[in-house]
């Protein structure tokens, strides 16, 4: 029995980006599984899928004391290249390809309106919290500002500004608490502001930004409506990334 075990163990180790894919496999069917028996749907699978590899993450971490996870459990080492970078592009870019763009056309000036107030609103909401909670430098300022943007606009504005990495990991926080939270309460509210057809979810993903939480809240409110609001997400963040280490920190600097 103990030579199977180790040798069902070496074959796991041996290929761990199929051992990866397994493992995240089988974690989304069982949060699917518990979306549809405990919420009938109402929260949605990919959701609860972030909370259980958020948690899943941390008992890593105090497991083996290093700083990836369980990407640092051997047998679980591919799940560090499958939510690496690389993937998480390719599916950005992937989502795109759903997209009709006369719809895309179709929102016009409203479309860059919300993705400029979305950036800007975000990064004034995450400055003022960072400086009510002791950050009155603009580097810090601008960095958790970033963060409430979204969880990849923190961490490169605080590279570009040189943050320290207490204030880039408080960035990160922030962006995985917004994201959690417009994947929960999408569809809830899509109701109430219309958001029920391509423009609206192109005008969403403007103003929220956040790709993974508007792409799980529009996929339990409407899966046709995803790509739209993944698509002017995926440019929210790309503006982030340019505004945050230039327009947006000389604008803090300058008031601080």
């Amino acid at each position: 029995m103990t030579e199977l075990i180790e040798s069902f163990q070496s074959v796991l180790t041996k290929y761990p980006l199929v051992t990866a894919f397994a493992f995240v496999g089988v974690i989304v069917w069982i949060s699917y599984y518990l979306s549809d028996r405990l919420t009938r749907g109402r929260l949605h699978g990919s959701a609860i899928a972030i909370l259980i590899g958020l948690l899943l993450a941390y008992v890593g971490g105090l497991a083996t004391g290093g700083s990836k996870g369980i990407a640092d459990i051997p047998v679980l080492a591919g799940v560090g290249l499958m939510g690496g970078a690389m993937l998480r592009d390719l599916a950005i870019v992937a989502t795109a390809f759903g997209v009709r763009m006369d719809e895309f056309r179709k929102t016009g000036l409203s479309g860059i309106v919300s993705l400029l107030a979305g950036v800007f609103v975000s990064f004034l909401v995450g400055a003022c919290v960072a400086y009510a909670f002791g950050y009155r430098d603009a580097v810090s300022m601008t960095t958790i500002g970033g963060g409430a943007a979204t969880y990849i606009v923190g961490p490169v504005t605080g590279s570009a500004l040189g943050a320290s990495s207490e204030v880039m990991a408080l960035s990160v926080a922030a962006g995985l608490i917004k994201s959690i939270l417009v994947m929960t309460t999408t569809p809830f509210v899509a109701k109430f502001i219309g958001l029920d057809n391509p423009r609206s979810a192109l005008i969403f993903g403007g103003l929220m930004g956040t790709t993974s939480g508007v792409a799980g809240g529009l996929a339990a409110t409407d899966p046709k409506l995803v790509p739209y609001g993944a698509m002017t997400a995926t440019f929210y963040t790309g503006l982030g990334c340019l505004l945050g280490p230039s327009v947006i920190f000389i604008l803090i600097r300058l008031i601080i």
